[in-house]
């Protein structure tokens, strides 16, 4: 048996999930992917290179309401089941639950905690040990609907920012995760489960007042939130009139600010700053000054004595 597939997704992510779910012999009958911006997107290539019936919005509601066209072009694509790979604009009702067997929605956590557009983020920010990915059927919450496929069990290391926890642990483990949904679903083998809310967490997007750094904070909260707005937006602290962004962190083990306030710059040299922060010291490889590129830390204009924040 295979499965007619309204493909929704963007990035390598939502290209890797396509091609294994046309190697397991579904048929995708419409893929959605973004327009391209500075670069192309690698869904939309994978698409055009294949063949499929491409569709490229940046929307699919105008003013909170249903684009009707766009309903009735999703509509036509008789589609059995709708898959949301990796999808950030919302989609309204009329689409989500049009197929037969509605829609499929992957998400980097373990429902029902971390719902919300951030989710890496916040648990690197939160200091969760572990994660994991959920694939689910959404309903008209945030990431509120049925549970089908859930894999967890994944260390959160140190050394982790959410870009490399996502590429180094989840990216893999996600792909699996909605390939097999889909199939359970061909199946007729799948067995939702209602999510508890008494655990439930809702995190909002980490924008700059989340990533706005308090120095005084202890030293292991404030390398969490650099490695969890780590790469997008950056962690900041403002210095000489300038916003710094920082990345790359990493906490030292054993490291004594001394007398220093926190935020004060303890040395530099070419493997980055070193910053007194409330019961320890970070390390920072990189910075952005402004809206400036990143660059090493030692090419930043700061000096040792320098007070962030």
């Amino acid at each position: 048996m295979s499965l007619r597939i309204a493909y929704f997704g963007q990035a390598p992510f939502g290209r890797d999930v396509l091609i294994r779910l046309l190697e397991a012999g579904h048929e995708i009958v419409g893929v959605y992917a973004p327009p391209d911006g500075k670069r192309p997107d690698p869904l939309g290539q994978e698409a055009e290179e294949r063949g499929l019936p491409l569709f490229r919005y940046k929307a699919m509601r105008r003013k909170g309401e249903p684009i009707a066209e766009r309903v009735t072009e999703h509509a036509a694509l008789e589609a059995d089941l709708n898959v949301l790979a990796f999808v950030t604009m919302i989609l309204p009702e009329a689409i989500v639950d049009a197929p037969a067997q509605g829609s499929l929605c992957f998400h980097p956590s373990l429902l029902p905690k971390y719902r919300g557009g951030n989710a890496l983020a916040w648990q690197i920010i939160e200091g969760e040990s572990e994660c994991g990915v959920t694939v689910f059927r959404p309903d008209a919450g945030v990431d509120t609907g049925p549970i089908l496929v859930q894999k967890g069990g994944v260390p959160i290391e140190a050394h982790h920012t959410a870009a490399s926890l996502y590429f180094e642990r989840l990216y893999d483990l996600g792909v699996e995760a909605v390939v097999e949904a889909v199939n359970l679903v061909d199946a007729g083998k799948a067995e939702f489960r209602v999510q508890d809310e008494a655990v439930a967490s809702f995190q909002g997007l980490v924008d700059d007042e989340v990533a706005a750094l308090d120095w005084s904070r202890p030293a292991v909260e404030v390398d969490r939130r650099i490695r969890g707005c780590d790469p997008n937006p950056g962690a900041h602290s403002d210095a000489a009139g300038k916003r710094f962004r920082f990345f790359g962190a990493r906490l030292e083990t054993g490291g004594d600010p001394g007398a220093s306030a926190p935020g004060t710059i303890l040395s530099i040299d070419d493997e980055g700053l070193r910053v007194a922060a409330s019961g320890g010291v970070l390390q920072i490889a990189k910075l952005r000054i402004d809206d400036g590129a990143k660059v090493p830390a030692d090419e930043a204009g700061l000096s040792v004595g320098d007070r962030l924040g």
